[in-house]
């Protein structure tokens, strides 16, 4: 049976070893070189290891099947890298005060994976397809991302107090302008007790700017400092 696009390469030959590995290394190395330009993920190196060590682990399950009669479970292989993977791109994710990042590159680590597992076992035409869907995915959903986050009301903020008195404050102002709460969440800080952040999501009515009202809210007593997000 022959592939959609490429070549069939799912028949165990030494070409078709070789072509695999090719070409995991190279949908591996083209997924991290699109994040390594915009400065995120491990580049191309990391991604390109992942996918053609996925397909490894595919090609050496197959190897043990056509060597020992059958007696290596391929799909359970499989699986352990699917969540061997993981370990890989939780190392990928960074807290950084009240802001997680990389988790778009821990998603792109996992599914290089997925793609290297595709090649592995011969599905060359889902991994190239899966690689261009990924790339397009990462270049227009951004664009996307940011017209549709212009148009929204909600806004999280991230506010610093340094007295009690703010936090009940800050909600008789934003009952008071009309904004809805979603979330709230106060955390102590310091030995004394006093200073704390509050971590909340509104919905700021239409009549008011999100950037504008935010910065207002620094007039509130006791709020030393607010990140809106």
């Amino acid at each position: 049976m022959g592939g959609m696009f490429f070549a069939d390469l799912s028949a165990w030959t030494a070409e078709n070893v070789i072509l695999r590995m090719v070409a995991a290394v190279v949908l591996g190395a083209l997924v991290g070189i699109d994040r390594g330009a915009k400065r995120r993920g491990g580049g191309a190196r990391t991604d390109a290891a992942v996918c053609l060590g996925a397909a490894m682990v595919v090609m050496t399950g197959q190897y043990m099947e056509l060597r020992y009669h059958g007696t290596t479970d391929v799909a359970r292989m499989a699986s352990q890298v699917v969540s061997g993977v993981g370990f890989l791109g939780a190392g990928s994710i960074i807290v950084s005060g009240h802001q997680v990042k990389g988790l778009t590159s821990a998603a792109g680590i996992w599914v290089c994976a997925c793609i290297g597992l595709a090649v592995g076992i011969g599905f060359v035409d889902g991994a190239v397809l899966a690689t261009v869907i990924l790339l397009g995915m990462l270049h227009v959903l951004p664009w996307v991302e940011g017209k549709v986050y212009k148009h929204s009301r909600y806004m999280l903020l991230h506010v610093e107090a340094a007295e009690g008195r703010a936090a009940g404050e800050l909600m008789r102002k934003l009952k008071a302008d009309g904004c809805v709460v979603d979330m709230f969440e106060v955390d102590r800080l310091g030995t004394d007790m006093q200073s704390f952040t509050i971590t909340i999501t509104i919905r700021v009515p239409r009549r008011l700017s999100r950037e504008e009202y935010a910065e207002s809210l620094l007039g509130i007593g006791g709020i030393t400092s607010i990140d809106s997000m």
